[in-house]
């Protein structure tokens, strides 16, 4: 079980190094009077900073590296 933890640690470490966020368009409503309806698509971002996913990555080799050691 720790194994596969670590590993999938590994593997989202190294893909938030590489990708650093993303965006994502939301449909927000802008007025709603009566059978008047305005909205407007607003561009949202989810960004995190790079050294997460190099403390995420190095968990990951601790936690695979420490499974190995038990067996």
């Amino acid at each position: 079980m720790n194994r596969i933890v670590g590993i999938v640690l590994i593997i989202a470490g190294i893909a938030m190094l590489v990708w650093t966020g993303f965006s994502y368009t939301k449909r927000e409503k802008i007025v709603d009077a009566g059978p008047i309806q305005i909205s407007a698509d607003k561009e949202k971002s989810v960004n995190w900073p790079p050294y997460a996913g190099g403390i995420i990555l190095v968990a990951g080799v601790i936690v695979l590296v420490a499974s190995k050691n038990r067996k």
